[in-house]
């Protein structure tokens, strides 16, 4: 558990109008928490310099700040990664846990590092300094696990089951690793979809357990072409979504060798890319 994980709160108290019908009336809700959070990385000697500011829910913050780095090719394994911690010098205590530095064994490339990054919690990184660097270049994923049409049709409802965070906000979107007999391995809730695949992923790396070369991954959203990217840089093979991948997503699965199911729901689903994984 990271060290401000009582302290911060991924959920927020506020009072609505409930509107049913012809009544009206005040109550209190809960809102999943959605904040800044500025990803720092320094090398031996360095100051931290910052790399990316993105839009997240509380918790988990190590894990995301690892696996981005990961994700987006800026450190490639656990061996590079000397600590992880909150900016404790910073002026304004509220902002305390919204900073979060990188401590790498090697030398950090500051200038070389610079893609202007900016991820919002709804469509991932923007502002990047040319559509050409969008594509972090990966190897094809290895061949993987094969997995029965049965397990497929259960990961959504697993994954539902799952989401504390969810169940008392209605807000949140999840990814969760599974194994191929559909056992949860791992879960991550955030406001931002490709959030909860970095912390999935950064759980791994700071845990020294990358390539994920076993796992089925489960979103409950759509499949972007960033969670495809991450997943094939994190080695996972199989991606599944309650909804649909877009044209680029399924683009990218093709050439690097991911299987993704969409519109996984009930008793049905699409294969869009590689289907040698399913057992009929």
């Amino acid at each position: 558990m990271e060290p401000s994980e009582k302290l911060r709160r991924n959920t927020s108290s506020v009072r609505v109008t409930a509107v049913k019908g012809a009544f009206v009336s005040e109550r209190p809700d809960r809102l999943a928490t959605e904040e800044p959070m500025e990803i720092r990385v320094s090398g031996p000697g360095q100051e931290a310099a910052s790399v990316a500011v993105t839009m997240r829910t509380p918790g988990g913050d190590f894990e995301l700040a690892a696996g981005f780095l990961f994700t987006e090719g800026l450190v490639s394994g656990r061996d590079e990664v000397a600590g992880v911690s909150y900016c404790e010098d910073l002026p304004d205590d509220e902002q305390l846990f919204n900073v979060v530095t990188v401590r790498l064994n090697r030398p950090w490339d500051a200038d070389a590092a610079k893609r202007n990054f900016y991820a919002t919690s709804s469509c991932g990184i923007c502002g990047k300094a040319s559509l050409d660097e969008v594509e972090v270049h990966c190897s094809p994923v290895a061949a993987g696990p094969r997995v029965s049409a049965d397990v497929v049709r259960s990961l959504p409802d697993k994954l539902r089951e799952g989401q504390r965070v969810f169940d008392q906000t209605g807000g949140l979107h999840a990814a969760g690793l599974f194994d191929a007999e559909g056992v949860l391995v791992s879960l991550r809730e955030d406001v931002g979809r490709h959030n909860a695949v970095d912390k999935l992923v950064g759980e791994a790396l700071l845990a020294d357990a990358l390539p994920l070369t076993d796992r089925v991954l489960q979103v409950s959203g759509r499949i972007s072409f960033e969670i495809v990217q991450k997943a094939a840089m994190g080695g996972i093979s199989i991606i599944s979504a309650i909804s649909a991948p877009s044209s680029l997503a399924v683009e990218a699965a093709e050439r690097l060798g991911v299987t993704v199911l969409g519109f996984v729901r009930d008793d049905r689903f699409n294969i869009y890319s590689n289907p040698q994984r399913l057992v009929m």
